[in-house]
């Protein structure tokens, strides 16, 4: 799991290198068409996450910031459902992703009280 210690940033970012290893971990098995859609759509969102908020670091308002930060959240609950999706059409085992699933629920959490806090100040 992660780290309380690490920003959000080095915390997505973190999250985005095990998305990554994960799915070369996935490319070395033969998939059919579905499979490899899928692992590649879950790398998508999964390194999306770590580059909005990196992208936020710099946000031209706070506005800008919020976007961003937004557009991360909806990015974890794709790759959310992409891992669940991967789980129970049986194309990756549910204990090898458990750890990530606790980690990325850690990181929607993180996000969706720093929008709301920040949409209220």
């Amino acid at each position: 799991m992660g780290d309380s210690n690490l920003s959000i940033q080095e915390r997505t970012e973190n999250f985005a290198i095990r998305v990554i290893k994960a799915y070369v971990e996935l490319n070395k098995r033969k998939y059919d068409d579905a499979g490899k859609v899928l692992s590649k759509q879950f790398l998508r969102s999964g390194t999306s996450i770590g580059a909005n908020c990196s992208e936020a670091v710099y946000a031209q308002s706070r506005n800008d910031f919020i976007h961003k930060y937004s557009i991360s959240l909806k990015e974890a609950n794709k790759t959310r459902y992409w891992i669940n999706l991967m789980i129970k059409s049986e194309i990756v085992a549910e204990s090898k992703f458990t750890p990530m699933l606790q980690e990325l629920e850690e990181i929607i959490k993180i996000l969706t009280a720093s929008i709301k806090k920040l949409k209220e100040n």
